[in-house]
């Protein structure tokens, strides 16, 4: 049980210590792990930015992922969509909607800095849970596509099997637990509040910020 997120990126800054003079790029997938990336990106002297991928959710069942898209397009639906009988014409749309909102937040995020070039880089990517793990599965192959010297998974808890799927595509993945009563990522943290678009942009811009000063 994590207090909060932060706390959860303090152990998993202590546990990725091995990369703290590699000047690691630390890749947050919006929104709950932006304000951990930036911590984690503090922590082990390196560079703070986002993957953009968005799950997809099953019809009626928002909190439910049946796969996920990143900015360039790409979907992917995770093996047990094929199971649930899904109307290829929901799956289009919500494919349509969810690429609609990562563009609208590349734009965003674009005022304040260029995204940072992953190849030859040791690559970070955090997320604060990962129930079926699509939306980080998607995002390791998006960043495998642009050659990084080393891509590594960082999540504090996972379910089993999201974390089978995550190591396969990772070369290195920490987790810090991965109990097998899972069932949601909230239930391992005392706090889990939503992260509003507004804090996103606001650590971005400190983050952009500090660099320049540099």
């Amino acid at each position: 049980m994590f207090q909060d997120r932060l706390e959860a990126a303090q152990q998993l800054s202590h546990a990725l210590r091995q990369y703290r003079d590699q000047n690691p790029l630390v890749l947050a997938i919006p929104r709950g792990a932006v304000p951990m990336g930036a911590l984690m990106a503090k922590a082990l002297n390196g560079q703070l930015d986002v993957v953009l991928v968005h799950k997809l959710r099953a019809p009626f069942q928002p909190e439910v992922a049946i796969g996920a898209v990143d900015e360039t397009g790409r979907a992917s639906l995770s093996p047990h969509a094929a199971s649930m009988d899904l109307d290829p014409v929901h799956v289009n749309e919500e494919i349509s909607l969810q690429l609609k909102t990562l563009k609208a937040r590349r734009q965003q995020y674009n005022d304040i800095q260029a995204p940072i070039p992953v190849q030859a880089r040791v690559v970070i990517v955090v997320d604060d849970g990962l129930a079926t793990g699509a939306t980080m599965v998607s995002a390791l192959q998006a960043l495998r596509q642009q050659q990084p010297a080393r891509l590594v998974c960082a999540i504090p808890v996972a379910s089993a099997d999201a974390l089978l799927k995550v190591q396969t595509l990772a070369d290195d993945t920490v987790c810090l637990t991965s109990p097998e009563d899972f069932m949601a990522v909230a239930q391992f943290y005392r706090e889990f509040p939503q992260v509003s678009d507004a804090q996103v942009l606001a650590i971005l811009r400190e983050q952009a910020d500090t660099a320049s000063r540099h």
